[in-house]
């Protein structure tokens, strides 16, 4: 008698088997060729992976195409060069991403394990046997910084999946909406551009990846930060109906409320007096020059809103009503988010907090009256801290992050398979900022470099070896959960499918992982999020 599950064993023993052996393949460089849709590139190959680096999944967004949904690229003649990144999108500078200002950006990166044939595979259209799933990765960077070049997925290459890397749309360029744009749109709608770049490059998976030797039946968006924003934004978007099936959320629970497309549309009408557009055009606005956009990024709208098309409703709104493209979820945070921040805006600036800036600080961190701030300080008294930098560290944490990250998988896990985790590595390197008076513990993007081998701008002091075991079982949870929709597998522990009646998560420690039950009450999520 067929048995399924001995059958996905068997397969999943394959896919583990074509890992080692990739894993196990000389350093001799390689130039593996494949055809694309537009043309054939070649890549680089070594250390058991195939790279194929700036792949160009649209037209360069410049001139009369800036503020546009993405266009196709056209065709190319014999065999283009992917063996270096590509341009990515135009940002300042900052610890989390190289200053550009090259608006032709729209360019992927694929990573898969080195394979003996060198050109790619076009055949077996029967099933996926044979072909290995995707992870399409969405970088971090608040919408308005970052880049795919940054994360190197070797790891996760080596556990047998492909990896695909992008850049995306940012800022002002990104996601500023205005009522001149809308009404040039056929879709009566602005913004957002940076999503419609993401949905682009996932259609050009749809149509190429199998000649990379990958199953596009089996998709995982997942990203950090922004790019978890971004995995809850498709998830929510119509759009992106049938563009994956898996979908994993890394401290991206932090804006469940989008926008109207009126209210961004006033942000984009203020950004364009600034800028000295104030005839209110797109002719004028497109004839800005990047750099004076990049200047004006502090009165742009850099989040999504609710334009009608690419979202219809907000993401918080979406997962209540159980309107979401509905597909298997990992869904988490780390315990210390908010001590990056406090760092940078306050530490790395004019020094720690002291107990007289406290209130004002919540105020200012929440946007709420200082009244209210009070009686939130009232929950988080600075006699429970060590220093008034970590008392604002954890109202930031809970209000804005965990508790949020608690709420969405307490309702997608209603509808579909729901993992939710903590990642809570108390002595994680920190990869970004240099060191300030208060221990950064597992701060917004640590998780990041279990994953994957990080560019940092700063030196650090790599994983010990009981860090490398959690990375081992990440990895392994990661990649599991692409190819199966189930994170579990043999040699790690198991982590079951969040419950809201138990409220269990799995908690990323080293050196093993383990469930815990006490994340809300740590959290004081009965202040944040007392439904549901």
């Amino acid at each position: 008698m067929h048995n399924p599950s001995f059958t996905s064993l068997v397969r999943s023993l394959s896919f583990a088997a074509v890992a080692i052996a990739a894993s196990a393949a000389t350093a001799e460089e390689r130039e593996p060729a494949v055809a694309t849709s537009d043309g054939r590139v070649r890549g680089t190959s070594s250390d058991g992976v195939d790279r194929f680096l700036g792949i160009p999944y649209g037209a360069p967004p410049v001139g009369n195409l800036r503020w546009r949904p993405p266009q196709p690229h056209g065709r190319w003649s014999g065999v283009r060069d992917a063996t270096a990144f590509a341009n990515h999108c135009p940002q300042l500078a900052s610890p989390f991403g190289q200053a550009s200002t090259t608006e032709d950006c729209l360019y992927l990166n694929v990573f898969r394990p080195a394979r003996d044939d060198q050109e790619g595979d076009e055949g077996d259209d029967e099933g996926h046997e044979g072909r290995l799933p995707v992870m399409v990765w969405i970088h971090g960077g608040a919408l308005l910084v970052g880049e795919s070049d940054d994360y190197d997925p070797v790891r996760l290459v080596r556990h047998g999946v492909i990896v695909v890397t992008i850049n995306y749309r940012l800022g002002v360029l990104g996601f500023v909406a205005h009522p001149a744009l809308t009404a040039e749109s056929p879709d009566h709608a602005s913004g957002n551009y940076g999503l419609m770049d993401q949905q682009a490059a996932l259609r050009w998976v749809r149509r190429n990846i199998r000649s990379f030797g990958g199953d596009p039946s089996r998709v995982t968006i997942f990203g950090e930060s922004a790019g978890g924003l971004s995995v809850h934004s498709h998830l929510a978007s119509p759009l992106s109906a049938g563009l994956f099936h898996r979908a994993i959320v890394e401290s991206g629970a932090y804006s469940l409320t989008q926008p109207s497309l009126s209210q961004a549309e006033a942000q984009g009408q203020a950004l364009a007096d600034h800028v000295g557009c104030t005839d209110q055009t797109a002719e004028c606005l497109r004839a800005s020059s990047v750099e004076t956009l990049l200047a004006a990024l502090i009165t742009a709208s850099v989040v999504p809103d609710v334009d009608g098309h690419v979202l219809t409703q907000t993401i918080g709104a979406s997962f209540a009503s159980g309107q979401f493209n509905r597909v298997p979820v990992i869904e988490g945070s780390n315990h210390d988010e908010w001590r990056l921040f406090v760092a940078l805006d306050f530490d790395l600036v004019s020094g720690p907090l002291t107990p007289e800036q406290y209130v004002g600080a919540i105020a200012a961190t929440l946007g709420v009256p200082i009244p209210v701030a009070e009686i939130i300080a009232m929950s988080y008294p600075l006699a429970n801290y060590p220093s008034p930098d970590l008392a604002l560290s954890a109202v930031g944490t809970d209000a804005i992050f965990a508790c949020n990250s608690r709420k969405v998988a307490r309702l997608l896990s209603q509808h579909v398979p729901t993992y939710a985790y903590e990642f809570g590595d108390e002595d994680a390197p920190e990869l970004f900022l240099p060191p300030v008076s208060f221990p950064y513990g597992s701060a917004h993007a640590s998780e990041l470099q279990y994953l994957f081998n990080m560019r940092s701008p700063i030196p650090t002091p790599g994983l010990t070896e009981d860090q490398r075991r959690l990375a081992r079982a990440m990895t392994t949870y990661w990649t599991n959960f692409a190819r199966t929709g189930s994170p579990n597998w043999f040699g790690e522990p198991f982590w079951p499918a969040y419950e809201s009646a138990r409220d269990e998560m799995q908690s990323l420690v080293p050196p093993v992982p383990a469930p815990e039950t006490g994340f809300a009450l740590d959290h004081k999520c009965f202040i944040w999020t007392p439904t549901p």
